[in-house]
């Protein structure tokens, strides 16, 4: 089964929810290795979405949900998680394109496109202790997952699991991009607040559509 817009929209008021949720948790996070604004960054970035979906136009596709949501992140988010989440969102509009439904193989592409867009933007590797330690792994899984035949709902499933253990991850590592790398060692110990906030939208985004799949 495909996803549509009612998935795309309901993807993001469950990111919204997810997000005011763990708001507290990704502040401490990043308060640990950070500025300590991510959480209240990331919630101020949702919370000013929420009001734009009901003003989506007819016919409006899942790309423009997303494309929604990159530009509204872009002009509210703070710190380096408003360019970073807002060109993720942008790069996955435009993969989704026009499409009214997307499958498994399209999921994948959405998802390979946001995370390049981080890379270019962010110049992270994996490794780095950045939200692309949960990105890459999470593009890995759902292209294996789609290529293996999995519906959109599997893809994204398959991708949110493998940024959560990706997120875990960058707990004993040393940071060696953003502000957590002026801790240099210190930084080992810390999960990174933006791999557990990726991992928290990509989990949003699978259950809301193993909800829409009845599973």
């Amino acid at each position: 089964m495909g996803l549509d817009i009612t998935w795309a929209v309901d993807w993001v008021r469950r990111s919204a929810d997810v997000i005011a949720e763990h708001r507290v948790e990704l502040i401490t996070l990043d308060r640990e290795i950070g500025d300590g604004d991510h959480g209240e960054n990331m919630d101020r970035g949702f919370q000013a979405v929420l009001p734009k979906l009901d003003d989506l136009p007819a016919g409006s596709t899942p790309g423009d949900v997303l494309k929604l949501v990159a530009t509204t992140l872009i002009s509210t988010v703070g710190g380096a998680a408003g360019p970073l989440y807002g060109t993720a969102y942008l790069k996955g509009a435009v993969a989704a394109g026009g499409a009214v439904s997307l499958d498994g193989p399209a999921i994948a592409k959405i998802l390979e496109a946001a995370r390049d867009g981080v890379v270019t933007r962010g110049k992270a590797e994996p490794g780095d202790k950045t939200m692309i330690d949960a990105w890459t792994p999470a593009v890995d899984a759902a292209a294996h997952a789609a290529t293996s035949g999995a519906d959109a709902a599997g893809v994204l499933d398959a991708a949110a699991a493998a940024a959560e253990a990706g997120a875990v991850a960058t707990e004993p590592l040393v940071a060696r991009k953003g502000r957590a790398s002026y801790l240099g060692e210190r930084s080992a110990g810390h999960r990174d607040p933006g791999a557990e906030s990726s991992a928290l939208l990509l989990r949003a985004a699978a259950d809301v559509a193993q909800a829409a799949a009845g599973v």
